[in-house]
């Protein structure tokens, strides 16, 4: 695993966000584009980094009319934890580790080229956590269980469909028997 770098997996052309943009519309950024972070970049350089924790800390601690008069700035974290891209997923995720953060924004010459993420690594490598693997087999399981107990309660026959009249396997859907062209419709 030692040979994949960060740059392999990382998110590139991250959203990001101006430095006086007010932490309502960071929010309302976060919601639309499904992210759970947004680096504060000035003239291509990280000056910040905020997250959807920061957000319900100020909520919390201040009233929802102040979040339209903080600036996402005044909330970022002075030193903000970065990796380059040149370093290895195993770097990124003792880094990770170690600051018990979930995500690292990467930065290359002093610019952000984009961010790398624990769901990122997971998403290529699940094999992390043995765990995932496990939980993956539990919820096949149960849907293959799923499939079983509706097949067992099918009532399967040949015959003519009571919906197009053609002849064929017929299969009791809403107390009718329908062929299984019917049934897709």
């Amino acid at each position: 695993m030692g040979e994949i770098l960060v740059s392999d997996l990382m998110t590139r052309g991250s959203i990001t966000i101006k430095p006086e943009l007010n932490l309502l519309d960071c929010a309302r950024q976060m919601v639309r584009k499904k992210v759970g972070s947004l680096p504060i970049v000035s003239n291509k350089r990280l000056v910040g980094f905020i997250s959807h924790q920061d957000i319900l800390w100020a909520l919390i601690k201040k009233s929802k009319s102040d979040l339209s008069k903080i600036r996402a700035i005044d909330i970022s974290p002075k030193k903000i934890a970065t990796i380059r891209p040149s370093a290895t997923i195993q770097e990124a995720i003792q880094k990770m580790k170690n600051l018990k953060f979930d995500r690292l924004p990467v930065i290359l010459d002093g610019e952000l080229a984009g961010i790398i993420t624990a769901k990122d690594i997971l998403n290529f490598n699940p094999e992390f956590y043995p765990e995932l693997e496990e939980f993956k087999s539990i919820r096949e399981e149960s849907t293959k269980l799923k499939r079983l107990k509706q097949a067992a309660n099918r009532i399967v026959s040949e015959g003519i469909c009571e919906e197009c009249g053609n002849h064929g396997i017929l299969e009791r859907v809403d107390g009718m028997m329908i062929c299984d062209s019917c049934n897709r419709v």
